[in-house]
């Protein structure tokens, strides 16, 4: 089985410090394929897919759009943010990406609504069932509800924005994930989810302060 996870940030996002040596280290013990997601970047993500390949980094992008964050997945290059949402779909879609949604029907961290969601919902390739960081409002059943309502693949990941959150909440899927394979594979998937600590929900906004402040 391939450990996959498809929602991460790196030291290149204004949130995230993962660096590229823990991203190296936890892809020789903890997980097999990891989607790093930056806000609004993906310079370090083909950075890093350039080092480790295409089997061991999917260059992703969460995206701000006008209606909400959404992610592109194996992206070639940038899509500008705070775009309405279908221009933005119709770029992941140009590039050969997937569509991936990540916490939807969330306020507190720009998750698209379940009317938005409705009108895309022919694009969209992959929900995210279960968010790792997902605590005060953990909308994981409903998405994963509306997921199977309307047949689209969900899949659970960390969100993670520091590494000791890597490898607690992921999916397990049948072989490597490809842009053509990964649907396919998403529905037979296992999902694993781990309640995050404090520090892991905390983590975005105590990188953004450090980042500030010079600490990083």
């Amino acid at each position: 089985m391939v450990r996959v996870d498809l929602h991460t940030h790196s030291i290149a996002s204004p949130d995230g410090n993962i660096t590229a040596e823990q991203y190296r280290n936890v892809l020789e013990t903890k997980l097999d394929c990891i989607a790093i997601t930056d806000h609004n970047r993906v310079d370090f993500a083909l950075k890093m897919q350039a080092e480790l390949g295409d089997q061991k980094i999917i260059v992703g992008e969460e995206i701000n759009t006008v209606q909400g964050e959404i992610i592109g997945l194996f992206l070639k290059e940038l899509i500008e943010p705070n775009q309405d949402i279908a221009v933005v779909i119709d770029k992941i879609k140009s590039q050969g990406g997937l569509v991936y949604i990540p916490h939807p029907f969330e306020t507190v961290r720009s998750g698209i609504t379940k009317e938005t969601l409705e009108q895309i919902k022919d694009s969209v390739d992959i929900i995210e069932g279960a968010n790792g960081r997902a605590f005060f409002q953990n909308f994981g059943p409903q998405s994963h509800a509306w997921a199977r309502i309307n047949n689209i693949p969900s899949l659970a990941s960390s969100d993670a924005h520091r590494a000791k959150a890597l490898g607690k909440t992921y999916s397990e899927i049948s072989d490597i994930p490809t842009t053509d394979s990964l649907c396919e594979l998403s529905k037979t998937a296992r999902k694993f989810y781990a309640r995050p600590s404090p520090a892991d929900i905390l983590a975005p906004k105590l990188n953004r302060l450090k980042k500030v402040f010079g600490k990083q």
